[in-house]
């Protein structure tokens, strides 16, 4: 995909800086990083309203990226959308290691009615399906708890209860269903 619409005389100047920069032209190569250093500082400090001493960091690591990846540019498009991309990138990469860390650091005192439910429901679910299950006949219960629940193959647990495996696919099969209808009230 070609670009073709015109530019502004700032991308236009920042591709020069950029393409002579490419083809050896040190100098210009450091004008484009410090007039991209401003330009990102001001695009971070927008979206990062609240955090503004990571700022900085951010702007470094974008434009580590950008010399990083700069053969990489395509010489017809324009040098800003090439570099947001790269920036966008880097602040979420940001957002998403502030987020783990916030949520490492949550005091656990906080959620310790969290896990109390959690704990409860766990039970009382593990009940339920204990219930459900003891309904079945041992063809199809057996089968169901040891494929499904403790994740044996169905060679394993056709070896273990004396069935084909066949035989365990089909109890599987059939014994799902029967505990779909009897929790649609069916049976």
């Amino acid at each position: 995909m070609h670009d073709t619409g015109p530019r502004s005389p700032v991308e236009e100047q920042l591709q020069a800086w950029l393409l002579a920069g490419l083809d050896g032209d040190a100098r210009a190569y450091r004008r484009f990083l410090d007039e991209l250093a401003k330009r990102l500082r001001a695009f971070l400090r927008k979206r990062l309203f609240d955090m503004q001493d990571h700022v900085e960091d951010i702007v470094q690591e974008t434009l580590l990226a950008v010399h990083n990846a700069r053969q990489t540019y395509r010489r017809d498009q324009p040098v800003t959308a090439w570099v947001y991309a790269i920036a966008r990138y880097k602040l979420m990469d940001f957002l998403r290691a502030r987020m783990r860390h916030d949520a490492l650091n949550d005091p656990l005192d906080d959620a310790a009615d969290l896990f109390e439910a959690s704990a409860e429901e766990a039970c009382d679910a593990r009940r339920d399906v204990t219930a459900l299950l003891d309904a079945l006949p041992d063809h199809q219960r057996l089968p169901i708890d040891m494929v499904k629940l403790q994740g044996l193959s169905v060679t394993e647990t056709a070896r273990r209860i004396g069935m084909s495996e066949s035989a365990v696919k089909v109890g599987v099969h059939r014994g799902l269903k029967a505990l779909a209808a009897r929790i649609r009230g069916e049976r």
